[in-house]
């Protein structure tokens, strides 16, 4: 660990010029500002607000999803996985990377053909309307909820970091002003000015990560065994687990089951969520929509590659102690390893575009959220679809508001959780209650409403159970300093009932054995024209005009 890290750690909690890294901010957020006020006036119709007017190619397009996945989880979170567990860290990497392989080969052209804006368009299609848009839409907004969470968790870090800010009460700001600002861009901008935040993003963090990749392996001789080393010794005594699987999960039989239903989450989970999916309605065709897909793989890919020497370089340059004894915590590693190499100007640079991913990827679940209630609820459940495009804009827009609002309280409480690790839960989430009904719709002829009732509800309510029963929210200590690792902090309360942190394992086989049994049991017979249609749209695009809204 150098001089300059060294003496930050010990005689403050203050690392760089904070008048610098808000300038570099302040810089970042104008810039992005005036782009979305520029973008924001072509929003003249439904189509604009939630698609962008279907105006993005094909690599356009897939630099935006890179920008939307590539969210503080995968740039603070697991850097620091890595930087504090090695091998086991690296794994978040290789799940959200072979997710998309799911995404690419089963839903991105059949999902485009079939839709319109939103994942209930496809499985309202060809079963009755109003009970699956509600379902759907509930399940939308629990996973929009809980990537929020990681995402606000991250900016609380990242800017306490920063600025030297100890107390939760001035984190909890910062998560207030994050808000604020994300409410102001999808209010503004919509999908069209959201898109453009998310590829100058997008580019800027591949850039910076490329950057501090080649400056990190010049300092090994460009030798990746000599990086691992330097990584072992700074870890002192035990560090050779570093380079190891079994360092964060271990070897008991319950911490290998933890690893199986985290990797089960994260492979899944990808062609679930909904803001990823909505991005696949921005392109003018299914073809565009396949293309953005193997753009977005090959930018996420070569920004994993660069995490695995962003985290042993930060765990070898500025070592595992002083990461965790920062503000931040575990999610400081990235900042920290841009101080060490760069100094104050490149930590500015390099947290203005962590901060920038997370306001980006803010942006793109608010206006999922938003589209979803505004299009799925209140325009085709509550409005049995008569009502004007403005008006659902209109409601679209007052959901944002609220929406931020409740993703800055829940910030508040998940301040100084691993973001990976959040992360995974709305990966969990997704695959539960999406993913079965989606692949049901698309390939099963036979699947009817009821299936999908019960496969959406029941995979989401037992995904949330388990994880309001688990270690995540209460009763998981830290061996060596007995201090919550939960998110509730007083140890006192502890009311977790099972082992296991991520309940994948459980509730996703659930909800893809509850779709097969909801269709078996029920007497309701499935439309077999319409899924003739759906399944002919859906592989050849023919008649998908009718789906586009001008």
């Amino acid at each position: 660990m150098s001089a300059a890290v060294r003496t930050a750690a010990e005689q403050s909690d203050q690392i760089g010029e904070p008048i610098v890294n808000i300038a570099i901010f302040g810089a970042f957020v104008l810039v992005t500002l005036v782009i979305v006020f520029r973008a924001s006036r072509n929003n003249r119709t439904a189509a604009d607000y939630y698609a962008a007017g279907r105006s993005f190619t094909g690599p356009q397009n897939g630099t935006a999803i890179a920008g939307d996945y590539l969210s503080a989880a995968s740039f603070l979170g697991i850097c620091g996985a890595i930087a504090i567990n090695g091998y086991d860290g690296f794994l978040y990497s290789i799940g959200f990377l072979v997710a998309w392989l799911v995404a690419l080969l089963l839903v991105a052209e059949l999902l485009r053909n079939t839709g319109r804006f939103t994942m209930a368009d496809v499985l309202s299609f060809r079963l009755r309307e109003r009970p699956v848009r509600m379902a759907a839409a509930l399940s939308t907004l629990a996973v929009v909820f809980f990537y929020l969470l990681a995402q606000m968790a991250g900016a609380g870090g990242l800017v306490a970091l920063l600025l030297g800010i100890e107390g939760t009460a001035a984190q909890g700001l910062v998560i207030a002003v994050v808000g604020a600002l994300m409410i102001l861009y999808v209010l503004v901008g919509g999908m069209k000015g959201t898109t453009w935040v998310q590829i100058i993003k997008a580019v800027l963090l591949i850039a910076g990560a490329g950057v501090m990749t080649v400056w990190v392996l010049s300092k090994y001789g460009f030798n990746l065994s000599d990086l691992l080393q330097g990584a072992i010794d700074q870890a002192g005594e035990g560090g050779e687990a570093l380079v190891e699987p079994g360092k964060q999960y271990g070897a008991s039989a319950m911490s290998q089951l933890n690893f199986v239903s985290l990797a089960l989450a994260l492979v899944l989970g990808t062609a679930g969520l909904p803001h990823v999916l909505m991005r696949f309605y921005t392109v003018p065709s299914a073809k565009e929509a396949r293309r953005s897909v193997v753009w977005a793989i090959w930018l996420i890919g070569i920004f994993y590659l660069f995490t695995l020497v962003l985290g042993y370089g930060a765990g070898a340059l500025v070592g595992p102690e002083t990461i965790m004894a920062a503000p931040g915590g575990v999610n400081s590693a990235a900042p920290m390893l841009a101080y060490e190499l760069g100094g104050t100007i490149l930590l500015g640079l390099i947290s203005a575009v962590a901060f920038a991913t997370i306001l980006a990827v803010v942006a793109g679940l608010t206006i999922t959220a938003a589209a979803s209630f505004a299009h799925d609820i209140y325009a085709n459940v509550l409005k049995k679809g008569k009502v004007n495009p403005d008006g659902e804009v209109r409601v679209a827009r007052m959901t944002v508001i609220a929406i931020g609002i409740l993703a800055i309280i829940g910030g508040i409480f998940a301040n100084g959780q691993n973001v990976a690790f959040l992360v995974a839960l709305a990966f969990a989430v997704a695959a539960s209650a999406n993913l079965p009904t989606i692949l049901y719709s698309l390939f099963w002829r036979r699947f009817n409403t009821s299936g999908a009732l019960w496969s959406m509800y029941g995979g989401l309510i037992s995904c949330i159970v388990l994880i309001a029963i688990s270690p995540v929210v209460s009763g998981k200590v830290d061996p060596k300093t007995g201090a919550s690792l939960s998110m509730i902090k007083d140890t006192s309360v502890d009311f977790h009932l099972i082992p296991l942190e991520n309940p994948g394992i459980i509730s996703i086989p659930l909800a893809f054995l509850l779709g097969i049994l909801g269709t078996v049991l029920t007497k309701e017979k499935p439309n077999v024209e319409k899924s003739a249609e759906m399944e002919v749209r859906s592989l050849t695009g023919a008649g998908s005009e009718k789906a586009v809204v001008h």
